[in-house]
C-alpha cells in the first residue's frame, strides 16, 4: 500500500507535468488534481508545498539542475523534468526529508511514469545535486546533522 507521502508526490508529478506543458495556473491544476481518484489519500500539506514551491522557485531549481544535465533542460522528457524539479525542491527546501529518501522517491516515480532507463538518469543527476546542496548530510552517510 502506498503511503500518503508517495501519493502526494505522484500528484505533484502530475501537477508539475501539466504546468510544464500547458503553463496552467496553479489553482486550476490543484482543482483538476482534487477531482482525481485517490486524491483524498494524499498528504495534502506535502502536495501543496511541492506543487506551489516548485512553481514559485522553478527558475532557481532549474538553474541548480542544469550543471548536472547532459542536455538542455528543454530536451528532457516532461516526466523526467517534473520529477527532477520536484526532487530538487525537496533537496533544497525540505531538508527535514533525508536526501536518500528524496532520491529514492524520485527514482521510483520515474520507474512508474518515465521512460525505460529514465530512473538511472534521474538517480545520477540527483546524486550529484545532493552532493552540492546537502554536502554535510551526504558526508555524514545520509544522516542530517543532529540525527542519530
Amino acid at each position: 500500500m502506498k503511503s500518503s507521502r508517495r501519493i502526494a508526490r505522484e500528484f505533484a508529478v502530475q501537477g508539475v507535468y501539466e504546468w510544464l506543458l500547458a503553463k496552467n495556473d496553479v489553482r486550476a491544476i490543484e482543482h483538476g488534481l482534487a477531482e482525481a481518484d485517490g486524491f483524498e489519500k494524499a498528504d495534502r500539506p506535502l502536495l501543496d508545498a511541492l506543487l506551489n514551491g516548485v512553481i514559485e522557485h522553478a527558475d532557481d531549481l532549474q538553474a541548480r539542475l542544469t550543471p548536472y544535465l547532459d542536455r538542455p533542460i528543454s530536451a528532457l522528457s516532461p516526466v523526467e523534468h517534473a520529477v527532477l524539479i520536484i526532487a530538487a525542491y525537496e533537496l533544497v527546501h525540505r531538508i527535514e526529508t533525508p536526501y536518500r529518501v528524496v532520491i529514492n522517491e524520485a527514482v521510483e516515480l520515474t520507474k512508474v511514469y518515465g521512460g525505460t532507463d529514465g530512473h538511472k538518469y534521474v538517480n545520477g543527476v540527483l546524486d550529484r545535486l545532493a552532493t552540492e546542496v546537502r554536502a554535510i548530510e551526504v558526508q555524514a552517510g545520509g544522516r542530517a546533522p543532529g540525527r542519530r
